[in-house]
């Protein structure tokens, strides 16, 4: 059980306190409160991707970035007056408070309805050869291996599962049959798995391409199979949505730290020198969710990856959008991450 009293903040915390506390609990909210402890704030998994887009730090305060104006309720509401509240002003939480603006509650939607459930089709890469894994996937496809006690691919589908997502598709190639026996048509867990064979590899696009047609009318959630995260899958729907995107990509946050002084110059004079200066980056998180007319323009003939494809979406002006990711994150590529997933998948950051 998750208690509310968990998510109280001081403002003077930090970006990266908040962000713990959300990983940890379930209730997918902040509430910030000032030295007399009143509620001056709240913050969301939305206000850190729109701070980390401006690049603020871990160590931002809460007041540089939480949302000042939070709707509140007082006690005496009922649970009707609460729900029709919520739906009004698109709210997934409440903080309660009493009459000097104290916290003494929080209500969720999620607790005063039942849980939601997507229709939205879910397509999980799989088809790789894992060579950079050898010889650990001579036998065994890399979304296959195991992680802790089963495959990187069923930590993957049962997270979405948890999430609301019951139609999925899966992409195979190299041996199929091991992933195709263990996950079966999805009944033992309640939800339709389908395969997508590729008679040659096609690229972290183009197998796509392969899906019936008539499934693809809400927008498709996209993942590679080696990823273990603990990204919000309904954070990232909604906001693909919200954005009013043709596509959207989710990326993380890279720093390159330079080795040396970079030096500046206006042809023979040096302008500034900055010693050791750190650059940072969004990459390519290998999750993406797109719009049924965009995959509808993939043939599932030709080699295609997904870089390739959102360019040339970008050049034709279409709308890419890009959702930065606060949350664990591991691409298993190599043998260092597998066995650093090991590690993680027992420990705190799971």
């Amino acid at each position: 059980m998750h208690n509310w009293k968990n998510t109280i903040l001081k403002q003077t915390e930090t970006m990266q306190a908040a962000i713990n506390v959300l990983d940890e609990e379930a209730l997918k909210i902040i509430m910030v409160t000032d030295d007399s402890e009143k509620l001056i704030g709240t913050i969301t998994d939305g206000d850190i991707r729109r701070a980390l887009i401006k690049h603020m730090t871990m160590e931002s305060k809460l007041h540089e970035f939480m949302y000042k104006h939070p709707t509140v309720i007082s006690g005496e509401r009922d649970r009707e007056s609460i729900i029709k509240i919520m739906e009004d002003l698109d709210l997934l939480q409440i903080p309660v408070v009493d009459k000097g603006g104290k916290i003494i509650g929080l209500e969720t939607l999620q607790c005063l309805i039942k849980n939601k459930k997507y229709n939205n089709p879910v397509f999980l890469m799989a088809g790789g050869f894992g060579k950079r894994l050898q010889p650990l996937t001579n036998d065994t496809p890399k979304p296959m291996l195991k992680v802790g006690s089963k495959p990187i691919l069923a930590t993957i589908l049962d997270q979405f599962i948890e999430a609301g997502f019951h139609d999925f598709y899966i992409s195979v190639h190299y041996k199929a049959e091991v992933v195709e026996n263990y996950f079966g048509d999805g009944s033992d867990r309640s939800v339709s798995i389908s395969y997508i064979h590729e008679s040659k590899p096609l690229g972290t696009a183009g197998s796509l391409g392969l899906l019936p047609k008539k499934i693809i009318n809400l927008p498709i959630l996209i993942m590679n199979g080696d990823l273990l995260t603990k990204v919000n899958f309904e954070e990232l729907l909604n906001f693909h949505i919200e954005s009013g995107g043709d596509a959207t990509m989710c990326v993380r946050e890279y720093d390159f730290q330079v080795p040396y002084g970079v030096v500046k110059a206006n042809d023979f004079n040096v302008t500034s020198i900055e010693e050791k200066p750190v650059h940072k980056f969004f990459v390519n998180a290998g999750m993406y969710v797109l719009n049924s007319n965009v995959v509808r323009d993939i043939d599932g003939v030709n080699f295609l990856n997904m870089t390739e494809f959102l360019e040339d979406k970008i050049k034709k002006s279409e709308l890419v959008s890009m959702f930065p990711l606060h949350e664990y994150w591991l691409d298993i590529g190599q043998i260092e991450q597998f066995n650093q997933a090991q590690i993680d998948i027992n420990g705190k950051s799971w």
